[in-house]
């Protein structure tokens, strides 16, 4: 199979004035800022302060579920199906954002999917290493399916750190003898912890606001006392069986190399799948809905894709 990959052309007057304000304004404060513990623990505060940013549409209900050690959250928008459920996992490096930060971008995912959806806030640094993040994830779609969702009504999700997360969670399960939900969907994912060939990619130095030369230090954080060898990333594990992927990244982010990436080895795998690449987009620009018109086209694509990949009979008669 060869590698699907379609362009999306032409960058709005608002995506380029926001991706300029990321880059003076925000790209700094990540850039100098150590990655040391005390620092990691001032992140909660980004969490705290998104409901004053980041809220979902008038109407949509939350409705917080405990787990051992973390909590998720139901986002049902109003007169969404509950047949139809995504299982989202939140980027933010591992160490930053949450269910407060992601809750817009959540809501506007599954209203435009017809659809419910199930928020994970995993465990992160500086708390808790990769290993605890992983195991989360998958215990929230375990959970899903215990309560009685069907693996083909449900599409994992998630951006970022969380589309590593989305991957993996997958993997996880097919190892582990249950069954594979009906899609993957992923926003600029991170899916190699290698971070050597990334350094030199030419989108690097031109990201808006990811510092990746602090994913070194990342890693070396997110594997502390664990004994892994080879590194658990997603796009060097067996991919075959994989369901539908779909794959949302901007031309001008240091993560296109991984989305790139994992389109070819879903490809060698033969995987369905399909990347697309939005000209002169930055990081998870879905994310910025609100203000980048872009943002909005690229959540009713994947929203598209997810309908598509849990039809139901109402939609299929029509």
């Amino acid at each position: 199979m060869e590698p699907v990959v379609e362009h999306r052309l032409g960058t709005s007057p608002q995506a380029r004035r926001f991706a300029r304000f990321m880059r003076w304004f925000i790209r700094p404060i990540f850039f100098y800022s150590p990655l040391v513990k005390p620092m990691l623990r001032l992140a909660v505060v980004l969490d705290w302060g998104a409901p004053l940013l980041m809220r979902p549409a008038p109407g949509t209900q939350i409705e917080r579920v405990a787990f051992d050690g973390f909590h998720g959250e139901w986002i049902r928008p109003a007169g969404a199906s509950s047949d139809r459920v995504i299982l989202y996992l939140h980027g933010g490096g591992f160490f930053c954002c949450g269910l407060r930060t992601h809750r817009g971008l959540v809501a506007r995912i599954a209203a435009a999917s017809d659809a419910v959806a199930f928020s994970v806030g995993y465990r992160q640094l500086p708390s808790a290493p990769l290993s605890t993040s992983m195991a989360d994830a998958l215990a929230a779609y375990r959970w899903l399916l215990d309560q009685g969702h069907k693996p083909q009504d449900i599409v994992i999700a998630g951006d970022s750190a969380g589309g590593f997360l989305a991957f993996d969670s997958v993997l996880a399960a097919m190892r582990n003898g249950l069954p594979a939900p009906a899609a993957i969907g992923a926003l600029s994912p991170l899916v190699d912890l290698d971070h050597e060939a990334r350094a030199s990619y030419e989108h690097t130095r031109r990201d808006a606001y990811v510092p990746v030369h602090r994913l070194k230090s990342l890693k070396r954080l997110l594997l502390a006392g664990m004994d892994i060898d080879p590194l658990p990333s997603p796009c060097d594990q067996d991919l075959r069986g994989l369901p539908p992927v779909l794959i949302i990244a901007g031309s001008q982010e240091a993560l296109r190399w991984d989305a790139e990436l994992m389109t070819r080895r879903l490809a060698e795998a033969d995987v369905p799948h399909r990347l697309v690449i939005w000209e002169g987009q930055i990081h998870v620009f879905p994310a910025f809905a609100g203000v980048v018109p872009e943002g909005r086209e690229a959540v009713n694509e994947l929203a598209a894709f997810i309908r598509e990949a849990t039809p139901k009979p109402a939609e299929t008669a029509a």
